[in-house]
């Protein structure tokens, strides 16, 4: 419905309205909705990196600048197209065809560990964790600023427009912008692994996982993530780094048949450079 109102496909009286135009009794209203995604189309075209794998799940590799599946029919380029060139059953485990079988996701600009079930009793065996929140996520996050100790933000978030927004307080829910979504519940644990003189490298733990939640908690404390200007600014940029510094560098969860998986993905070429530079 969002798209549908963005395309201008809702029209009253022949003429294009928008989301917040008044409405009466007997309006009648005309829209023309798209039908929804299908499956992934294998596509071959981007080289898929699986980090480890098992007939029932594998962990796809998923660089900055790749959606994790389609939103739109015949959507190309997303991790899961290339994940059903090599894996064509993935797409049936999850109940959204268009996923691909992807049990979760990261932002598009984040890079790192993502993962798919082979089979449908496999993703609810898997998702199932990441509702419970026992599936171990870690992230490498360079923030902006000196980070003296680990800590934890357990500020509510609520989203709105594409973003989300700190709730601090009991009260601040009243003060939200209009549209915005209930505050939800999110938890950022961190450890600081390497100070750098302006920056800090950080190991961050999330058991919950709310959009944007690292990017949103560090930049409320005052420590965005390096690159990320949609949530720290023109100040968060660091020279040479396209993209924000977020990688989703391990993932630790129950294999659904029997025992623990641990699984690490490299740190990308691009941030070890800006890392680098932060040395020299």
């Amino acid at each position: 419905m969002k798209r549908a109102f963005q395309l201008g496909n809702v029209r009253v009286a022949g003429r294009r309205v928008r989301a917040s135009d008044p409405a009466h009794p007997g309006l009648e209203v005309v829209l023309t909705v798209e039908e929804p995604a299908g499956a992934p189309v294998p596509d071959a075209g981007d080289p898929l990196r699986v980090l480890a794998g098992s007939p029932r799940w594998i962990v796809a590799d998923k660089p900055a600048g790749m959606a994790t599946h389609p939103l739109r029919e015949a959507e190309r380029g997303t991790l899961a197209n290339a994940v059903a060139a090599e894996y064509p059953g993935c797409a049936a485990a999850s109940p959204d065809p268009r996923e691909g079988g992807a049990v979760h996701r990261l932002d598009t600009d984040t890079s790192g560990c993502v993962l798919f079930a082979h089979d449908r009793e496999a993703w609810e065996h898997l998702r199932g964790q990441f509702a419970r929140r026992t599936v171990e996520k870690v992230y490498l996050a360079l923030v902006q600023g000196k980070v003296s100790s680990g800590g934890v933000c357990s500020v509510p978030l609520a989203q709105r427009g594409g973003r989300s927004v700190p709730v601090p307080d009991d009260r601040g829910g009243d003060r939200l912008p209009a549209r915005a979504s209930a505050p939800r519940p999110a938890e950022t644990r961190w450890e600081v692994a390497r100070a750098f003189p302006r920056h800090t490298l950080l190991e961050v733990r999330i058991p919950t996982g709310v959009m944007h939640q690292i990017r949103a908690h560090m930049a409320f404390l005052g420590h965005p993530v390096a690159g990320d200007l949609d949530y720290g600014g023109p100040a968060a940029a660091l020279p040479g780094l396209p993209r924000h510094f977020l990688h989703a560098w391990k993932l630790g969860f129950d294999r659904p048949e029997g025992g623990r998986a641990e699984v690490e993905s490299p740190l990308p070429p691009e941030l070890a450079r800006a890392l680098a530079s932060l040395v020299d």
